[in-house]
């Protein structure tokens, strides 16, 4: 859909005034980033730095281009009790290895780290 804008955009361009390609670039720049969240200029950056850059965050007193996310801090290792929960800072120190109380990893598998730090488009 986006294609047939711009080839009509371009169609006009042989008896476009200078009036007319600035209505049009900033038509086209605020289509963008109602449907993108991003003008054509944050795509092409964020494309070439593999980050999330968007002037949509700086409006919003943010930084231009999202901050990497540290990896997730490791779940808190919990066993059952007499009538309640204990949860340990260091479950290796505790004797026989007990069987914590949420089950599911206690870290991200490597496709999901993989997944967790790709850039913005790849």
């Amino acid at each position: 859909m986006k294609h047939i804008y711009l080839g009509l955009l371009l169609l006009g361009g042989c008896g476009a005034t200078p009036d007319q390609w600035v209505a049009g670039g900033v038509g086209v720049g605020i289509g963008s980033i109602a449907v993108l969240g991003r003008t054509p200029v944050d795509a092409v950056v964020s494309v070439v730095t593999g980050r999330d850059c968007s002037v949509v965050h700086w409006d919003k007193g943010k930084s231009y281009c999202k901050p990497e996310e540290p990896p997730p801090e490791p779940p808190v290792f919990c066993t059952r009790s007499l009538g309640r929960v204990d949860c340990w800072d260091d479950p290796a120190a505790l004797p026989g290895h007990p069987k914590g109380v949420a089950d599911g990893p206690a870290a991200l598998t490597p496709a999901q780290e993989k997944d967790r730090t790709k850039g913005w488009v790849f």
